[in-house]
């Protein structure tokens, strides 16, 4: 009888089959997937049904769960969390206690840092960068140069 691999990824449904990544030697729920080419650290956690895909890279103690995706050269960092149905993609990077989450997507060269928040339907892209308490959320857009920080918010519109 072979034993199947479990652990608790703390979301409440308890053990769950699971296995170590062979890049990395991180948490990957048998429901999730992640390519061979992508990378999960020894404390990253990657779960439910989200996929990592290409040279994507999930380090330190972040989260990626739910239905989220992440690709390309994209990282994912620090204690930061993807989840729901977020995409982060390209070279995008989300890291410290930032979130990405609902039908939020973050790509091209953006980063989201800081205990910043993007979610909604926001996109930010291009060389765009939210951080701080910063708080991109809604139907919002930020992208170009764009750079939104401290306690700002914004709900609609475009950035740039």
């Amino acid at each position: 009888m072979t034993t199947k691999e479990t652990f608790d990824f703390q979301d409440g449904y308890g053990p769950v089959p699971a296995h170590r990544h062979s890049n990395g030697g991180g948490w990957v729920a048998d429901t999730a997937t992640v390519a061979e080419t992508a990378y999960v650290g020894p404390a990253a956690w990657v779960y439910v049904y989200a996929a990592v895909y290409g040279d994507a890279r999930v380090y330190g103690d972040a989260r990626v769960y739910g239905c989220a995706r992440v690709s390309g050269r994209a990282r994912v960092h620090g204690d930061a969390r993807v989840y729901g149905d977020a995409r982060v993609y390209g070279d995008a990077a989300v890291y410290g206690d930032a979130s990405v989450h609902g039908d939020a997507r973050v790509y091209g060269c953006a980063s989201v840092y800081g205990c910043a928040s993007v979610y909604g339907n926001a996109w930010v892209y291009g060389n765009a960068w939210v951080y701080g308490d910063a708080w991109v959320y809604g139907d919002a857009w930020v992208y170009g140069d764009a750079t939104v920080y401290g306690r700002a918010l914004v709900k609609e519109g475009a950035v740039r």
